[in-house]
């Protein structure tokens, strides 16, 4: 519910906020203004995320034999550190760990997340839950939107950006979107403008090359759709939310690196530049 208010500003001030309307992800003064105000007040952002590092990582074996793929390293960093990087660059300090295959390695390395400057509270699987089941658990803790992510990947991702988006368009779930040469592993995405009008888990003739990148913003409505146990984003919600309207895909340039098998794991080992600064050139389709 939004309110017209009337303000007095500097006329400095008024041609600084000027320069940032670019006519599409900022189409006036007003959309500035309050974005800049959300930005100050730090409301810009979900307060929250879910980690799905459960897996048991069966195609890294033998690495993962006696190791969580959660507790892999990339450049002397475990992965599930460079998601809580990605995290507290945009000041999100509480996480939920949804943790399986030998979850007392990951409780025991990270502990409450303290001495990392994050918050951890941990949602225990005693069997395989998919993508979508652990949520039904955490589901107490998650009164707005949020975010839920592979523990699986890399990413650098811009999440005011993302958020503004999913939000502008009263999306119930948002998928960050990158691109590959070969989509068919993965979940692809066909848009129209920012919505997803179609969204296919692993197809034999891809819509696109755009494939889901695991990382999401949800609203806490999205969990009431989950069947119980076994359950997956992609399969059981997703094309349901995309079926009504409700789904939409954010594009983002930053790197982006799939650690699911050795081969992609030795790649993300060479290339992976950390959490870098905000990509200028991410895309914000309207």
């Amino acid at each position: 519910m939004k309110e017209r208010i009337t303000i007095t500003l500097d006329k400095n001030l008024i041609s600084q906020i000027d320069k940032r309307i670019d006519g599409i992800g900022i189409k006036n003064r007003s959309q500035e203004i309050e974005l800049l105000l959300a930005e100050a007040l730090g409301t810009n952002i979900p307060s929250k995320a879910v980690l799905l590092v459960g897996g048991r990582g069966t195609r890294l074996m033998p690495l993962t034999d006696k190791t969580p793929k959660a507790l892999l390293e990339v450049q002397g960093k475990t992965i599930t550190e460079h998601l809580f990087d990605l995290l507290k660059k945009y000041g999100i300090r509480d996480a939920i760990l949804c943790v399986g295959y030998l979850k007392d390695k990951i409780k025991e390395r990270f502990e409450d997340g303290s001495k990392l400057g994050i918050n951890i509270t941990y949602i225990e699987e005693n069997e395989p839950l998919g993508t979508a089941g652990p949520l039904k658990f955490a589901k107490k803790y998650l009164n707005d939107s949020f975010i839920a992510s592979n523990g699986d990947e890399l990413k650098n991702i811009n999440i005011p950006r993302m958020f503004r988006l999913h939000k502008r368009k009263n999306a119930l779930a948002t998928i960050a979107l990158t691109t590959v040469d070969n989509p068919s592993h993965y979940g692809v995405a066909k848009l129209d403008g920012s919505r997803i009008i179609e969204f296919v888990e692993k197809p034999t003739n891809p819509p696109s090359n755009l494939i889901n990148a695991g990382f999401y913003i949800l609203e806490p409505e999205v969990i009431d759709m989950i069947p119980n146990g076994f359950a997956m984003l992609e399969k059981d919600v997703f094309p349901e939310l995309a079926r009504l309207g409700r789904l939409r895909g954010f594009p983002f340039a930053g790197q982006w690196f799939d650690i699911g098998n050795i081969e992609r794991y030795k790649i993300a080992e060479k290339k992976w530049n950390g959490i870098a600064p905000f990509e200028e050139d991410e895309m914000e389709l309207g």
